[in-house]
């Protein structure tokens, strides 16, 4: 059960009107790293656990999540209010009310008239807010490792809102957003490891021939070596084959007799002439074909 109170969880003061901004934090609001988007994943992640501390854990981060799209939601109705009542009520000349929307070269008007100045679920560039943002698969062993690296991306999102506004006040409660974030991967992170083991994610064992192999894939420079490929760790594969399982990387099936027969039979009816170089639309439209360009192909000058 949920019960909505009416005071924020950060106290949202906005200096001055900011269309521009209010656009940009949008991102945040129906974004893919934003607060919906992680409610909907933490909320649907405790629905399904099994542990009884986890499950305490997801809801109430999703619970607090919802509190932090309300925080960056009134910051972006707060922004927009001043330009809310001028669109409604039109006292501005059409020219200057666009510009004062349009702001410092976004796109803000357009999530004014479309949405009249209140926060939309969609992102910054105007795009709709969709449940594929939530990447859950239902292993906590993977769920909680993609939990602290969307809360990571959270803050860098957090970080990049706060380097574009000068207003102290709006700065101060993106601070407050962005540090919730660290707050969240570092419970994330400890409940990951209070599950033991929890590498690699699931149950299935792993093939141990390939399990701590680095194959050097790229070609040219001499490969560069760190703990992501040293020799205490991986078997470091300079120049791997083809087929590392050591057959000759072919693909096939045993099909049975009669469908043997009918992939035989397209593959005859589609088989290409290696012969034949018909002349084409391509030569018949090319500059080459007709070096005079009045439209007559060499072929029929002749």
């Amino acid at each position: 059960m949920f019960v909505h109170n009416k005071r924020l969880q950060y106290t949202v003061r906005v200096a001055a009107p900011n269309p521009g901004l209010a656009n940009l934090l949008l991102e945040q609001f129906g974004g893919p790293q934003g607060e919906l988007a992680a409610a909907c994943r933490y909320f649907t992640q405790a629905i399904a656990e099994e542990d009884p501390g986890r499950k305490d854990m997801l809801l109430d981060i999703a619970t607090e999540e919802l509190s932090h799209l309300e925080v960056i939601g009134s910051l972006i109705a707060m922004l927009n209010r001043g330009a809310k009542g001028d669109l409604a009520e039109g006292v501005q000349a059409e020219a200057d009310l666009y510009r004062s929307l349009q702001g410092a070269g976004n796109d803000s008007h357009v999530t004014q008239i479309l949405y009249g100045g209140g926060p939309a679920l969609v992102n910054s560039a105007g795009v709709p807010w969709t449940a594929a943002y939530v990447d859950s698969i239902g292993e906590p062993t993977a769920d909680l490792r993609s939990n602290i690296a969307a809360e990571a991306r959270a803050k860098i999102v957090y970080e990049r809102l706060m380097n574009v506004t000068d207003d102290p006040d709006v700065r101060e409660a993106l601070g407050f957003l962005m540090t919730r974030e660290v707050s969240h991967q570092k419970s994330f992170e400890k409940a990951l490891y209070s599950i033991n083991p929890n590498f690699p994610p699931g149950k299935a064992p792993v093939d141990p021939k390939f399990a701590s192999v680095y194959f050097k894939m790229s070609q040219g420079e001499e490969a560069l070596r760190g703990p992501w490929n040293a020799d205490t760790t991986f078997a470091f594969v300079e120049d791997p084959p083809p087929a590392v399982d050591g057959g000759d990387g072919t693909a096939t099936v045993t099909l049975p007799a009669e469908q043997e027969e009918t992939v035989e039979a397209f593959a005859l009816r589609g088989q290409s002439d290696v012969e034949s170089d018909p002349v084409t639309g391509v030569d018949l439209g090319s500059a080459e074909n007709d070096p005079d360009g009045v439209g007559t192909p060499v072929a029929d000058k002749a």
